[in-house]
């Protein structure tokens, strides 16, 4: 996406903006008259099939459907027309509502209809679930990763258009290098976010990962523990027995890299001998990608 639909669309501005509940006109100008909103058979609601929350918690839902019987639907969905079907209407932001709002036995639902394209209901859904906070870590980073790759935004843009600090995207980013078990533990809460980015250094963060649900360690405990390697050494030690301690620049140079790629990239500099870049892929796809980056390819 263009940085001059980034600025018309108004990211920065949040949910607010993006569900027209504010005025979007520039100052002098007549605002556009507000889409009034309309009711709609909740089986004529479709869910968006690349919406990018899979995890509803049923706890949350099941609140959230008690307050749906005593007050009903208080904000509407945002919809588009179904690109496929008839009389039907494609959720664009409000999945978790309009499954509260059937286990509540609601048959109408409050929408607003929006005309978006497909890349713009997935930009939009993935803002509305990062700014409503519940996303659990891998979600959220996964976010993240979407709205870089897809639509081109960089962390430095992401941080100033949804309020985080750049640090805490990178940092979120990073935890996607991990295994695919180690992040479904995330996931399911066995781990914090805290742990996942003490276990991106550890040798074997599977096997880490294990002992620290096991034996329930804290952030800290794991982060001892994955900086040790076999033999009882200590991790990030260079062969030539020089000081291994990074400093605080090089290593946030590390996070970034990694984060932008979605590989574990680690730097060991020389100071006036150079030094060398080592980038590590997960798998074939990873290296597939690796190889496109480096040779200029799409």
């Amino acid at each position: 996406m263009s940085d001059k639909k980034f600025e018309r669309r108004g990211l920065g501005r949040g949910l607010s903006a993006l569900m027209a509940d504010v005025n979007m006109a520039p100052a002098g100008e007549e605002a556009a008259p507000r889409r009034a909103e309309m009711r709609v058979p909740v089986e004529q609601i479709a869910p968006n099939p690349d919406q990018p929350r899979r995890d509803f918690t049923p706890d949350s839902l099941n609140e959230l459907a008690a307050s749906i019987r005593e007050k009903g639907v208080i904000q509407p969905l945002i919809v588009r027309k179904h690109p496929s079907k008839d009389d039907f209407y494609e959720i664009v932001a409000g999945e978790r509502r309009w499954r509260a709002a059937q286990m509540a036995q609601l048959h109408e639902l409050p929408v607003i209809v929006r005309e978006f394209s497909d890349t713009e209901v997935l930009e939009v859904a993935i803002i509305e679930n990062i700014q409503r906070a519940d996303l659990n870590p891998v979600e959220e980073a996964m976010g993240y990763r979407q709205l870089m790759e897809r639509f081109g935004h960089t962390q430095e843009r992401l941080a100033e258009a949804l309020s985080k600090s750049r640090s805490h995207i990178a940092n979120l980013m990073r935890l996607l290098q991990l295994p695919p078990e180690v992040l479904t533990w995330l996931r399911e809460g066995l781990l914090t976010a805290g742990h996942a980015r003490a276990l991106i250094t550890s040798v074997d963060p599977v096997a880490l990962a294990r002992e620290v649900i096991e034996k329930g360690l804290s952030v800290r405990e794991t982060e001892a523990l994955a900086k040790k390697v076999p033999g009882g050494a200590k991790g990030n030690v260079r062969t030539n027995n020089r000081s291994t301690e990074k400093d605080a620049d090089t290593r946030a140079l590390e996070g970034d890299l990694s984060a932008n790629l979605g590989m574990n990239v680690n730097i060991d500099h020389k100071g006036e001998d150079g030094g060398t870049l080592t980038i590590s892929y997960r798998d074939l796809d990873q290296l597939d990608k690796l190889c496109q980056l480096l040779s200029g390819g799409n």
